[in-house]
This record gives structure tokens, C-alpha cells and sequence, in this order.
């Protein structure tokens, strides 16, 4: 009897290491068939990049390099402003009939504008690119801008402010960044003051295509069913007439300030935190350490049960202890800088029990983080990092911010093989430069009197241990 059971774990083991194996091959050959990302740049300036899958759908856009923080606090909110009036009509078609164009293709025009990139896109299918392309060349070179449409769209944008600041995940997140950035144009928000939106004009919106919507500052991005060649012919054809000026806008460096702001509401059931410090820019060769660090940290929401056997000992803690509603760990990259955290929702009695706790976690990863944590993490970051390119609107704007971000985009292996390279010293290392002993940000909304003053919060980003 002995001797059966034996055998019998054996093969479950043998099974489970085939199992492994073919998941490590499938695995490896997905991240050889991912199709190149070709890249062109036109004679203006203007890059063209994209990733032929073959699929029968495409998605098409415009990543710019301007954002609210390319603004000053006189226009702060006019990148915005502009990218709703996209949409309201050019010198050759009137809303009408763009509507009526991009509903009879049966395709979806959207746009977004962030910190530091506006961005339009269309998806369609794959034999509609040519009209996709020649809208979005349409919409950011003869946008009407007609005064009615300034006005009508002004009231549009105050009450999306108005969402917005119901939003208690964007409001902390806000503020988050006014602290952090104080005084610099990472600290604005990306709608702008309500007294800029009453007053912006139609000679502030024009300024500000001349000064950034330039072809140097521009990426056609494509991914699914998108040919480079023909791609590059169409970027050719709508685009050439786009001159770079002389006016070149120099991107400032914005000051991190460690420092708190609290919104005390004692009529609000829970409270909304977010607790950071500067991360790593882009480019930065320690943003695999933090990215690899954000995910040993996690995330987790009660409303999903389990927590008692996550692998993140946050989500176990906040599980077990009911510490918190939900947590999420982020790492927010900007060129130059970030902001590296939790922002997690609590019951007023439970924020200096969930604080201590992500502070413990913090100084682990500075000081003793072990080499099986870092491999459960750089895993479920490379399949992470798999699952969110699933579609062409992902790859497309994963093309379009990484051309941005780096003039190029890092193949899918690279990465891969950048994480896999990540030891457990690399972690402990980069935590210990960019968290242990460093000045915290805190941005805090709702019954906040349980959180622990600045000080006291500032003495949990060390250890004193012998």
C-alpha cells in the first residue's frame, strides 16, 4: 500500500512538471510570435509605427506629446479643452457628418488627454484604415473651432469636472499630485481650474496647436490588420503639410516635495488615502526593480473574497485583520519622475493599523525581501504584462506611448528577459533608494482624524534595528 501511494505522487509530480514545461515552452514561443514593431520616420518628423497581425480589425491613432503638463496656470486645462473640440466639426465636415461618416463604418473615434500626452485613435476594420487615418489627420489639422461650439462645450466640460470630483479615487489622486509637484505643472489637474474653463478661448486653443501639435511631437501608431507600407503612404499623404516651427517647448523638471494634504469629511463613511514616494521616470533602469516591487505589494478588495492565501502579505494582513476595503499598489512613471504607492479605502478606526502595515511591507522590500517572493512577482508581472496588450487598441497604444517615451518600442522578449534579470539584491537595493529614510506624500479624503500625523508617519520609513 506503501509502495502504491508512493507511486502514485510520483506521477502526480512528473504530471506537474510536464505541465510546467509546457506552459514554459507555450510561454517562450508566444513571445516569438509576436509580429515585429516597424517604425518610419517621415520627413517632417512625424514617426509611423506599427504591428502587423493580420487581424481583421485595426486600431489607428495619434499619441502627441502634450499634455497638461506642456500648460502653465493661466491655460491649465486647454489640452483638454481641445480634445473635446476634435470631435465638433472641421473646415470640411461638420459634426454631422463626421458622426455620420465614423457610425456608417461602423468604427469608434475616442481621444483622452493625460499629464503628458493627448491622444486620438480610431478602431475599425482593417479595410477602413485609409478613412480612420484621414479623420484623425482631419480632426487635429482643420478643426473649425467655432464659437458655439467653444461655448456649448465649455458647459460640457464643467459638468464633467463635476463626475470627476464624485470620483473620490480621481479627487485623492488629484491632490496626490498637487502635493507632490507643488508648484510645478505635474502638480495641475489635466481639466484645469473652473475659472480657466470659463475663459479659455478659441485664440488660447489655437496657441496651443501651433506651440505643440507639432510633427516632431507626433506618433501614427497601428496595430491588428495595419500594413507599414500603406500606413507610412497615408502619414505621407495627410500629413506633409505639418511644419515644425522654431518655438520649441523645453520640458521643465518638476520638484518632488515629500508633504501631506488632508480633506477631513466626518459625514463620509470611509476614507480614501494614498500614500507614495518619488518613483523612477520611463527611461530609468530601476523602473524593472519598482515594477517588480509593485507587484509584490498588490492588490486586493474584499467584494473579490480570498485575501487568507493571496501571495501578497498586504492582501493576507488586510484579509485576516479587515483592515482596509480594498488596496492597490501603483507606479506611475512620467519622463522624468513618478510617484510610487497604495491608495487604499478604510473605516476611520483601521487607517493607522493599514498604514503600519504597508510601511512593514515597504521596509521588507528595502531589507529583506527573499529571492521565491521576487520570482512569484516577476511571473505574475510577465503575465500581466501579456494580458494587457490582449487586443489592438492595447498594442496600438502600447506603441504609441513607448515611440513617445523611448523613440522606440521594447520588444516583448527584451522585457521579458529585463524581468527575468531582476534579483531579489536589485529590489532590496532600489526600495532602499527610493523608499527607506525618504520623505512620504499623503493625500487623504473623508474622516481622516485616526490617520497619524505627518511625523509620526515620516518615523515609518526607516528601521532602527540592531
Amino acid at each position: 500500500m506503501l509502495k502504491v501511494a508512493t507511486t502514485l505522487r510520483l506521477v502526480s509530480k512528473q504530471g506537474n512538471q510536464v505541465r510546467c514545461l509546457a506552459t514554459a515552452v507555450g510561454y517562450k514561443q508566444a513571445l516569438v510570435n509576436v509580429p515585429p514593431t516597424r517604425l518610419t520616420v517621415l520627413n517632417n518628423g512625424i514617426r509611423v509605427a506599427s504591428e502587423d497581425s493580420g487581424a481583421p480589425t485595426a486600431t489607428v491613432g495619434l499619441w502627441i506629446d502634450a499634455g497638461s503638463r506642456y500648460e502653465t496656470s493661466k491655460n491649465n486645462g486647454v489640452a483638454h479643452f481641445l480634445e473635446h473640440m476634435a470631435f465638433k466639426g472641421t473646415s470640411k465636415r461638420s459634426q454631422t457628418d463626421l458622426e455620420l461618416l465614423v457610425e456608417n463604418m461602423g468604427a469608434h473615434l475616442n481621444a483622452y488627454t493625460s499629464r503628458e500626452q493627448t491622444v486620438f485613435y480610431a478602431k475599425c476594420l482593417a479595410n477602413d484604415v485609409p478613412v480612420a487615418v484621414e479623420i484623425l489627420a482631419d480632426i487635429i489639422q482643420n478643426s473649425s473651432l467655432a464659437e458655439p461650439e467653444i461655448e456649448r462645450e465649455r458647459g460640457v466640460i464643467l459638468r464633467e469636472m463635476q463626475d470627476v470630483e464624485s470620483n473620490l479615487q480621481e479627487v485623492v489622486f488629484d491632490h496626490l499630485h498637487a502635493t507632490a509637484f507643488q508648484g510645478t505643472p505635474l502638480g495641475q489637474t489635466i481639466l484645469g481650474p473652473t475659472k480657466n474653463i470659463k475663459k479659455i478661448s478659441k485664440a488660447d486653443l489655437q496657441a496651443y496647436i501651433r506651440s505643440h501639435y507639432q510633427p516632431g511631437r507626433i506618433v501614427l501608431s497601428g496595430a491588428g490588420g495595419v500594413e507599414h507600407e500603406r500606413l507610412v503612404e497615408l502619414a505621407n499623404k495627410h500629413f506633409s503639410g505639418l511644419k515644425n516651427t522654431d518655438s520649441v517647448v523645453e520640458l521643465a523638471p518638476c520638484r518632488y516635495t515629500g508633504s501631506e494634504i488632508r480633506v477631513r469629511d466626518d459625514s463620509m463613511p470611509l476614507a480614501h488615502i494614498a500614500i507614495a514616494v518619488e518613483g523612477a521616470g520611463w527611461t530609468d533602469a530601476d523602473n524593472i526593480p519598482l515594477m517588480v516591487a509593485n507587484t509584490l505589494i498588490g492588490a486586493w478588495d474584499r467584494s473579490q473574497g480570498g485575501g487568507g492565501n493571496n501571495a501578497s502579505y498586504l492582501a493576507r494582513a488586510a484579509a485576516s485583520e479587515g483592515l482596509c476595503h480594498s488596496f492597490q499598489s501603483f507606479n506611475t512613471c512620467y519622463k522624468d519622475t513618478g510617484l510610487w504607492g497604495v491608495y487604499f479605502v478604510a473605516e476611520p478606526l483601521k487607517l493607522e493599523d493599514m498604514l503600519y502595515n504597508i510601511q512593514n511591507e515597504w521596509m521588507k522590500l528595502s531589507t529583506s525581501v527573499t529571492e521565491g517572493e521576487v520570482e512569484r512577482a516577476k511571473n505574475l508581472l510577465k503575465t500581466n504584462m501579456l494580458l494587457q496588450l490582449d487586443g489592438t487598441t492595447p498594442v496600438c497604444e502600447d506603441i504609441g506611448r513607448q515611440i513617445l517615451c523611448y523613440n522606440r518600442r521594447i520588444p516583448i522578449h527584451e522585457l521579458d528577459a529585463r524581468i527575468e534579470a531582476v534579483t531579489a539584491q536589485n529590489v532590496r537595493d532600489v526600495c532602499y533608494k527610493y523608499i527607506f529614510d525618504r520623505c512620504p506624500v499623503i493625500a487623504a479624503v473623508g474622516p481622516t482624524e485616526g490617520l497619524p500625523d505627518y511625523t509620526r508617519i515620516r518615523g515609518g520609513m526607516y528601521w532602527l534595528r540592531a
